[in-house]
């Protein structure tokens, strides 16, 4: 049964690592080759959604690597409470970013034409954060799948269920 988790969290972390690796490629390589790229790549609020995007999926990937590791270690894969700060930190962090898009949002809609590839951006920042912070919204395998349609409803992420013992 650990062997099966160990592996599961390795590809968890690896998967989240290899995203926010791969998007910054695509966007400096692969979005430039369209042409209405270029007017939105290099703004401000464009570049901004990105930051933050980017900057929860290094967290998540570090999240998942920290529980992996623990785990390979013979520990419980439950963080300490000092882990749990830190992504208390990361939580605030994301948060005021956030709260700081909504103004960029207001100034992008100034330029209507950028305006998609902003909330596009925006929004999945918006969505991992919710994954990873407060509801778990992504189902992989089929068992997963399975569990939720029973449940019939969300639940919350693995890490807002431990960042709750630390506030206990």
């Amino acid at each position: 049964m650990r062997e099966i988790a160990q592996k599961k969290l390795y590809r968890l972390w690896t998967g989240e690592l290899a995203a926010a690796i791969l998007f910054p490629i695509l966007w400096l390589f692969y979005i430039p080759t369209f042409e209405w790229s270029n007017e939105y790549l290099t703004t401000f609020p464009h570049i901004f959604a990105f930051f933050i995007l980017e900057f929860i999926l290094f967290q998540g990937s570090y999240y998942w690597y920290v529980k992996w590791k623990r785990l390979k270690k013979g520990k419980q894969s439950s963080l300490t409470n000092k882990q749990l700060a830190f992504f208390r930190i990361f939580k605030i962090s994301n948060l005021v970013l956030l709260m700081i898009g909504i103004p960029v949002l207001v100034y992008q809609t100034t330029f209507p034409k950028g305006l998609y590839w902003y909330l596009f951006l925006y929004g999945f920042a918006m969505i991992e954060y919710i994954n990873y912070y407060h509801i778990r919204l992504s189902y992989m395998s089929v068992e997963e799948i399975k569990e939720f349609i029973r449940q019939k409803r969300f639940r919350h992420s693995i890490l807002a269920r431990e960042m709750r013992k630390l506030r206990n």
